[in-house]
């Protein structure tokens, strides 16, 4: 569904992407793991055509990403943002229904407020949160809205930003259950940057190791620990000891 072909990003000086090459299968959950300031957000932002890359191919269905109509490409997508990244000023079911407010997805208010409400069910949420707005709910609680957003318009490809990003653990294994039951619920294509261990182990498929550039290392998530690759194996166990230099 989604293919890396060595692409390279740089800004200014800072080369961030030194040839990365990726291969995401259809209907597969890819989680990308590294340090902080690797590249991983930038890889989702070429995906999208935020951030043009400098050279390489990307590929999204087996036709450059980067050509048709933009519309109509990231119709294709969904997306948890770190953070959940609420509208603060938008009721729960507004944030869910954004999309289906707008452009081409656009819907009636009606039906768009039925979606969302029936979103934050499979999400976990009652109807009654659905006329909250963001500041009056718990972490976890905004984190399910921003799960329910990223599947209201049913994508075929949805993006998770450190999806378990300052929750507590107990909330985290249930964001973590979530997600998966619904990416295989909707045979949706997956791709996740997390540093969190249990996420990966919980929510992937496939694992890529990114540093300094390049991808180190990529394989099903069963042979992650067996790996034998010093860069996932040092990432995997936290230990200062290895190639990836800690911040002192």
């Amino acid at each position: 569904m989604i293919s890396l072909r060595n692409v390279v990003k740089s800004f200014g000086k800072n080369r961030v992407l030194r040839g990365i090459s990726l291969e995401i299968p259809q209907g597969t959950s890819m989680i990308i793991i590294g340090g902080s300031g690797t590249g991983k957000s930038v890889v989702l932002k070429c995906i999208l055509g935020l951030i043009p890359p400098d050279s390489g191919a990307i590929l999204v269905g087996g036709k450059p990403a980067n050509q048709g109509d933009r519309d109509a490409f990231l119709a294709r997508f969904g997306m948890l943002f770190q953070g959940s990244a609420l509208f603060d000023s938008l009721p729960v079911w507004q944030n869910v229904a954004f999309r289906l407010l707008r452009g081409s997805l656009k819907k009636p208010v009606a039906e768009a407020r039925a979606i969302a409400i029936e979103k934050l069910y499979r999400v976990g949420l009652k109807p009654d949160v659905a006329d909250l707005y963001p500041a009056e709910l718990s972490g976890g609680m905004q984190k399910r809205v921003g799960l329910a957003r990223a599947i209201a318009a049913e994508p075929e490809i949805i993006f998770f930003d450190e999806p378990t990003a300052g929750l507590d653990p107990i909330t985290s294994g249930v964001i973590n259950s979530l997600i998966r039951e619904i990416v295989v619920e909707m045979g949706a294509t997956t791709m996740t940057i997390t540093h969190d261990m249990s996420s990966v182990r919980a929510i992937a498929d496939n694992v890529a190791m990114l540093h300094d550039g390049v991808i180190q290392w990529t394989g099903p998530v069963a042979q992650m620990d067996a790996s034998g690759d010093p860069y996932v194996s040092q990432f995997i166990s936290g230990s200062a000891d290895g190639p990836i230099e800690a911040v002192r």
